[in-house]
């Protein structure tokens, strides 16, 4: 009898050991490099998404400018999210993303989930302009990618919270360039900032602004 229930508490034990491996097996899958490359590589793209060489610019510039803060303005469904939030996990960091659509806001967190990204980047749902001001301390990381004609709004309430050596970026500042002018001749124009438009990619013929906050 002793024996049987030896038998039955050793079973046991093998269960939960297996469910706690699987469990822990699937986390690290989530974050393996692997697995994350395989599912941007997947991605179901939408034209509100950024293109797959802007994305890995920003990463790119996240990790080498060692960004620990960002503010994303413009999630749509969370392809830069994620690129930019495997360059905040790398230095540490943390990124906020911020979207007005609700389905939009869903179909990102689920994806930042689906990768384990969900505690490097936060999805917050609302009107940018409302959203940011919420935002406390400061950042040394911005991409905007939302309603064109509103860069400049956007911007003047992150300036405040930004620290010199802070990296701004901008997106489809070629093709919209009209809608988004007093944005671009700010950062252009202004002694604070060091600005260059490039084109990482040419898949939607446009580009992105990048600005360095000097002081």
């Amino acid at each position: 009898m002793k024996r049987y229930r030896l038998l039955i508490l050793v079973l046991c034990a093998g269960l939960v050991g297996s469910k706690v491996l699987l469990v822990y097996s699937g986390q690290q899958n989530k974050a393996s490099d692997e697995f994350r490359r395989q599912f941007i590589k997947n991605f179901q793209r939408t034209p509100l998404n950024t293109t797959v060489g802007d994305a890995m610019m920003l990463r790119i510039l996240i990790e080498s400018s060692k960004a620990k803060r960002g503010i994303e303005v413009g999630s749509a469904s969370g392809f830069g999210a994620i690129n930019m939030g495997v360059g905040f996990q790398r230095t540490g960091g943390h990124l906020y993303t911020l979207e007005i659509d609700p389905e939009m806001v869903k179909q990102c967190r689920d994806n930042l989930r689906k990768v384990g990204l969900e505690k490097t980047v936060t999805c917050i749902e609302g009107d940018a302009l409302k959203t940011l001001p919420t935002l406390k301390g400061n950042f040394d990381f911005v991409f905007i990618d939302a309603l064109k004609r509103d860069y400049f709004k956007y911007f003047k309430l992150i300036e405040p919270k930004l620290k010199p050596g802070a990296v701004i970026v901008g997106d489809n500042v070629i093709r919209s360039e009209r809608a988004m002018k007093d944005f671009l001749d700010y950062m252009q124009e202004s002694p604070d900032y060091d600005t260059v438009i490039i084109r990482a990619s040419m898949e939607k013929n446009d580009g992105m602004s990048i600005s360095y906050k000097i002081r």
